[in-house]
């Protein structure tokens, strides 16, 4: 991620760190927290950082200091982890909707640059946008909002992993699923079937779900066509666990071991985040027609 980081996303930092200039007629609401001198001093120090204000006013010294993080070609960690901690919503926990505000005005910074801050289980992760794109990030705001922990966890271990550590992405990508098919049948009050791996586990869930191709409730005019989806959903997901025992990291590398491409990671990834999303979609909308009715009083 070397070089990555261009002066609109310093002073995208310099605005959330400082919280503008706080004098002069034309104040508008900070975007960030308006920090003093000392505590913005305080908040590099949290990263690792000994910057100084000294005898310069507060916004100058922060923007001149990002600049020269900035122009250390090989030091980009240093801004990713200013970057974290800013975006970090526990820095927010009196004003939550501050967390919001700044991971957009920071976000908006980095598109250009093909970054992103997204939150998984209550902390900021920094990732390309290729790997939290329009199929994943759906994904991430859903189970947020469900609270299924443990595969908020693996979201976490596969979203940095892409480009780093492809074979760790594979096996949270495999891993994602499994915990989704779990979290489904828990909520369902169903017992885990006594095979637990991906296969066992997506069966499981498509028989609860009413998703097995083998469905014979299906429209004449469409019956092949979602039995395909379907099958080719079952297929998948099969060969994102084939791919993590091949060649993923759950059961160690041996010597000589060839590392996975990038790209085939992010597409174990985003199918596996389709597939989970399709299934925690499928689930909510026959937990939804089980609901009891209630009869709105005059």
């Amino acid at each position: 991620m070397s070089g990555r980081f261009s002066p609109f996303v310093i002073k995208a930092l310099a605005d959330v760190i400082t919280g503008g200039a706080g004098q002069g007629p034309d104040l508008t609401e900070p975007i960030g927290i308006y920090r003093s001198g000392s505590k913005i001093e305080a908040l590099f120090l949290d990263c690792g950082l000994d910057m100084r204000i000294g005898s310069s006013s507060r916004v100058p010294a922060t923007i001149q200091y990002l600049r020269d993080l900035a122009n250390r070609w090989d030091d980009d960690e240093s801004l990713k982890r200013v970057i974290l901690r800013v975006c970090d919503p526990r820095e927010y926990l009196s004003s939550p909707e501050k967390a919001v505000a700044v991971r957009e005005h920071v976000n908006a910074a980095l598109e250009a640059d093909g970054l992103a801050v997204t939150i998984v289980n209550g902390t900021a992760h920094l990732v390309e946008r290729t790997a939290a794109g329009l199929i994943v990030q759906p994904f991430i705001t859903k189970v947020e909002k469900l609270d299924f922990d443990t595969v908020q966890i693996e979201i976490a271990r596969a979203l940095p992993s892409i480009s780093t550590d492809p074979e760790d992405a594979v096996t949270a990508a495999c891993s994602l699923v499994e915990a989704v098919c779990r979290s489904i049948l828990i909520e369902l009050g169903l017992p885990l079937p006594p095979k637990r791996d991906i296969d066992g586990l997506l069966k499981a869930v498509q028989e609860s779900l009413n998703l097995s191709p083998g469905r014979t409730d299906l429209p004449s005019e469409i019956e092949q066509d979602v039995r395909q989806v379907l099958g080719g959903l079952t297929s998948v997901t099969k060969g994102i666990g084939a791919l993590r025992t091949h060649a993923g990291d759950a059961h160690g590398r041996e010597k000589g071991f060839r590392r996975i491409d990038p790209r085939i990671a992010r597409l174990a990834l985003n199918s596996a985040s389709s597939i989970a999303l399709f299934l925690i979609d499928t689930w909510e909308t026959k937990e939804h027609r089980h609901l009891p009715q209630h009869s709105e009083e005059a």
